[in-house]
């Protein structure tokens, strides 16, 4: 697969695949949301089921000014654990390929997703990926985690990792440079859990456990993102100021970059759960349609 060099980019992939993907979403009681949906299904690769109140969706569709047209279907599931219960289980029996999240906890997902017998469970850890496109860089770049693991220990970040790597290679970044970011590039403090952290994952990935990617930490995120400020810095390296994936060391600092990009930069990005059996699009209730459109195509051209 060619390289993907920016986020637009995800839509023409997925309708360039010529096939449509069966989408469950819950709960989708939100303009934006029935806005990408509606918009994946008129781009041509994608149907959906509708899983939440009709009533709600109806009036909710009117008020966006779209049409619910022949490829979609609405499930009449007004209660949310209801419909996020059906959602996740149409995916497992194989009514639907691609999971989405509507107007409902991440939490919520989450305990469905890994329910024993109806859940997505693979057996791989879940962790969030964002990918946008970089303010000022104009290149696609990735983001994790930002809405799943609260504080990962050093195993939990070498799967973070592990996923993210996948993510990218499907992108066809055939050899991403991932950094391990924190608040100082140095071991100086070892009170700042991060940079140990970042200096054990480094040294895990150079003995083969992530393979096809550079894995280098810690990073302080000017370093790992400009070349000018890793040469002023004297910081070293293939990831210096050349980062593909950035790491969060926990959810904060994920989850406040994550919606830094759109607050502060307007950043259009997409936004998955992998790890599953599916990938899982997630977009944000206060992401643009765009944006959540983006997750969803991702989430299509990530199933395969």
């Amino acid at each position: 697969m060619a390289e993907i060099k920016l986020v637009g980019d995800i839509l023409q992939a997925a309708r360039a695949r010529g096939r449509e993907w069966m989408l469950s979403v819950n709960a989708p009681h939100d303009e934006a949301i029935l806005k990408a949906v509606t918009g994946a299904c008129e781009e041509g690769f994608a149907r959906a089921l509708l899983f939440g109140d009709p009533v709600r969706i109806e009036k909710t569709a009117a008020a966006a000014g779209v049409g619910l047209g022949d490829r979609i279907t609405i499930v009449s599931r007004p209660d949310a654990k209801e419909a996020i219960d059906e959602s996740v289980e149409a995916v497992h029996d194989g009514r639907a390929e691609i999971l989405v999240k509507g107007l409902v906890p991440t939490s919520s997902l989450i305990r469905a997703l890994l329910h024993k017998e109806l859940g997505l469970r693979s057996g791989r850890f879940l962790s969030h990926v964002a990918v946008f496109d970089a303010p000022v860089y104009n290149r696609l770049m990735l983001l994790t985690d930002a809405g799943i693991n609260i504080t990962p220990n050093v195993q939990r970040k070498v799967q973070i990792v592990q996923n993210a790597v996948r993510v990218a290679r499907r992108l066809g970044m055939e050899r991403p440079k991932v950094a391990m970011l924190a608040a100082v590039d140095t071991l100086r403090y070892p009170a700042m859990q991060a940079t140990l952290d970042a200096a054990l994952v480094s040294r895990i990935a150079k003995s083969g456990v992530i393979p096809d990617a550079v894995v280098e930490g810690p990073f302080a995120l000017d370093n790992a993102i400009s070349v000018e400020a890793a040469e002023l810095k004297e910081k070293k390296g293939e990831v210096a100021g050349r980062a593909d994936i950035l790491v969060a060391p926990e959810i904060e600092t994920g989850n406040v970059l994550y919606k830094s990009l759109q607050a502060f930069c307007g950043t259009t990005y997409a936004s998955v759960v992998v790890g599953a059996d599916k990938p899982v699009a997630v977009p944000s209730r206060v992401d643009s349609p765009e944006s959540m459109l983006a997750s969803i195509a991702l989430a299509c051209v990530l199933s395969g």
